[in-house]
Parts: structure tokens; sequence; C-alpha cells
């Protein structure tokens, strides 16, 4: 990469500081253009690791007063020649010394492109340079935590061991099969098996966590429905802690979504509280129910509210049933009114339920938890190893696929060729994985979702 790169790298508002990052081969030769430093020293003379204060100047006329720090190639984040100009936060002032940048040479970076950078040069592997952007948009301690151990190399780690089982397995067969007259030892199969049974085990882990692992760091789109007027817009309330949606008695209140975002222990539902569903002639309301509907159908996890004090109606049984396929709650509330309901004409299309009355704030915990164990996040432990997109997750389950599949030519006493051709078959995703091997496709799809100036 021949090209020296820049662009700001603080958040696109008023701050007391402002960072614009440069990379590249010429990093402090087009610094030195915008930058003098108070001792007059220039930065393309500095050491790396070194600290200067001094001014931004457009051509003769000081803009501010700023520190610019001097990283020399390999020891940087990009692994490239860096620098950093430090100044004040305004906005209009860092666009200001941005454009004198590229002025003088510099092109603007894409989104991403100084981690890219980092992980073309070595510095990261591709499920750390993920984690970067996780830990960036971590909602809580625990989704940050996860995403720091991802960028401290805790699932690069499991991967690559994982792929050491078959890397070894497969240059040892390839050696086997290829120099029949040289003295190699033949594998011992029972051995082999034990081992990729247990690389199988470790995969299968990976997989049955991401689920809860994505309501962590990512959060679950959540819809609240119901007939009107049992409580969906109190049941937003209790969950945000606060008064949000707008409660009375009259049915139908609630016409269009109200979203909004709560934190229940260790996860973050992003809640949008829905108009009551039930056949209407009222053309806006109908409109209201619409989109209803919309959001049952594509939310991750559904709370399906029941009027616990009156018996079950058929728009309830219609609500039960469209949610039958899907992850969802029974909210059964209004318990202080007596209840009407037995549980089990509801488990018959949601297995999980809470009785519950949303006018009463102490019904939280139980709620919460309810909550937290249906995601699988009530124990949730941040430092193990964690998939982190949908990208890791189908690297892991092809290679699941294919270990089986070795697994499955061992127990049948096919031959060692045979066998070879599904480790093989394993190694690849495995190894795309981290990026050790993989597209261009692939990696130009995983930083265009980062943001510009990381």
């Amino acid at each position: 990469m021949q090209t020296t790169i820049a662009a700001i790298s603080t958040p696109a508002a008023a701050g007391g500081i402002g960072i614009i990052k440069i990379s590249g081969p010429e990093a402090a030769e087009i610094a030195d253009k915008v930058f003098k430093s108070a001792g007059g020293s220039t930065l393309s003379s500095l050491p790396g690791y070194s600290v200067r204060f001094g001014k931004i100047y457009d051509g003769n006329t000081p803009l501010d007063q700023a520190v610019a720090v001097r990283y020399k190639a390999p020891k940087s984040y990009t692994g490239e020649d860096v620098v950093e100009l430090q100044c004040h936060g305004g906005l209009f002032l860092m666009q200001q010394i941005l454009r004198l940048v590229l002025e003088s040479g510099a092109k603007p970076a894409e989104a991403g492109e100084f981690t890219k950078r980092a992980f073309l040069n070595g510095k990261i592997d591709l499920t750390e340079a993920e984690s970067v952007m996780s830990l960036i948009s971590a909602h809580g301690k625990q989704a940050a935590d996860a995403a720091y151990n991802a960028l401290s190399g805790a699932l690069s780690k499991e991967i690559k061991e994982i792929s050491e089982i078959f890397i070894s397995a497969s240059a040892h067969m390839a050696a086997w099969v290829d120099y029949p007259d040289e003295d190699i030892k033949e594998l011992d199969f029972s051995n082999l098996l034990i081992q990729f049974k247990g690389a199988k085990e470790r995969l299968i882990s990976l997989i049955s966590k991401f689920d809860a692992g994505q309501a962590i760091t990512e959060g679950v789109e959540t819809a609240i429905v119901g007939k009107p007027n049992v409580g969906k817009s109190t049941l937003m309330n209790l969950l945000l802690q606060k008064d949000r949606s707008i409660v009375t008695e009259i049915a139908g209140t609630t016409r269009d979504i109200v979203e909004e975002t709560a934190r229940i222990g260790n996860v973050v539902l992003r809640l949008s509280d829905t108009a009551g569903i039930r056949s209407s002639e009222d053309i806006v309301e109908s409109i209201g129910i619409e989109y209803a509907k919309t959001k049952l159908l594509h939310s991750s996890l559904v709370l399906v509210v029941i009027d616990g004090s009156s018996p079950l109606s058929n728009e309830d049984l219609e609500i039960l049933k469209a949610c039958a396929d899907k992850a969802a709650i029974a909210i059964i509330n209004k318990e202080d009114k007596g209840l009407f309901i037995d549980p089990e004409d509801i488990t018959k299309y949601i297995k999980n339920y809470v009785v519950i009355s949303a006018t009463d704030t102490a019904c939280y915990e139980t709620l919460k938890d309810t909550i937290e164990d249906m995601l699988g996040t009530a124990n949730f432990d941040s430092s193990a190893a964690m998939l982190q997109n949908e990208r890791q997750l189908d690297c892991c389950k092809r290679a699941l696929v294919c270990i089986d599949e070795a697994i499955s030519a061992i127990e049948l006493g096919l031959t060692m060729d045979a066998v070879n051709v599904s480790v093989d078959a394993a190694i690849e995703p495995l190894i795309e994985l981290t990026g050790e091997k993989v597209s261009e496709a692939v990696v130009n799809e995983v930083f265009k979702e980062f943001c510009v100036g990381k």
C-alpha cells in the first residue's frame, strides 16, 4: 500500500480534543506541511513514539495549537508510519485541518481503512479486527468485556487450536500417502477420532453460544404485541422503568409504533410498543395494526401480552398461533385482578410465560429473569471465546459439516485419502474465519461496516 490516508478519528461533534489520523509512507512529510513544532524540529526527523507541541498552519496563518504524535512502522496501529494531530475538538476546525492534510497529499480514508491496513499488515487477524467495531458499539460492560476479549485474541486462540488439530493430521496423512518408502509412522485413527470429536464439541459450544452473545453485544429487536387494552404500553413503561407510552383505559390508544431501548440485566432490548391487534374499520388504526403484524414477524423476540383477568379470546389465540415458531414470551398480565387463564392453554403455542401485574414495579425482577433465561444471557461468560457475527458463525458451521464427514469416514473404515479430503475441507473455513486465507471480497465486506477514522 503506497498511498497515505487521513481521516478524523474522533466523533463528528464538538469536544475537548479532536484527532486527525494520517497513515502511510508519507505520513510524517505530509504532517510537516501543516504542523510546525514549537522547538522547530520536523516530524519526519523524529524517531517513533515522539510527541511535539506546536501549531497547525494554513500557509502562514496559524489555525490552532496542537500536539503531534509520531509513530514509525511497524510499531503503530496500522503497521505503517502514522501521525496523529491532536487539536481542539471543534467540528469546523477539524474539517479545516483535514482539508489541509488532504491538500498536502493524503487520500481520504475509507470506512475501516486504518483497521483494514492493520489486518493486511499482520498486526491483527480478522476476528480481532471485527472485534474493534464491537468494542466501539458496546452497549454495556458485558458487551465491552466480550469485545475486548475477542480483541485480545480469545476467539483467534480457540479457532487456531482447533484448526491445528486438522492441519497436523492433514500433513501427517499427506506425507504417509505421498512417501510410502519413507519410515513415516502411520496415524493412530482411534486417537485421531478422539481429537476430531473433541474439536467438534468445541465448535458446537461456540455455535450454541452465538445467539446469547449476539443478544449481549448487538441487542435484541423486541416487539410487544397483543390485542387492545391488555397492558402493552404499561409493560413498555415497566421495562423502561419510566413513563414513555401513553396508558389509558380506552382500547386502541396506541396507533403507531413507539420505539425505545431498555437494558434488561445483561442485554439491551430494542423495544417496539405496537398497536393492539384486532379487526378495525378505523383507517388510521388499521395502518397501525399492519405495522404491528410486520413487527411481530421480523422481531427476534416477541413479548405477547395477554389479559389474565379474562378468558382467552379468538384474537389472543390468533396472536399466540402467529408466535408459535418464534422466540416469544407470553406475559400474562393483570394478575392483581385475579387469574382467569390456565397457563397450559398458552404453553400449547408458547413455552415461556410469566404471570405479572405490569402496574407493580416489583414485577420487574421476575420479568427480567424470565427474559434473560429465554435469551440465555443470565450466566453469560464474557471471558470465553465468542463468535461475533454471522460470517464467523457460517465458517464454524461449514467446518462442522466437514468434521462430521471426517469422523464418519474414520468410523466407516475408509482410506486415509478419503479421510484427508474431509480434513482439508474442514481447514478451509477455519483459516477463513481468522483471515489466514480469505478472499478480497470477504475482507471488503467485513470492513465496509466500520466507521470512517477507524
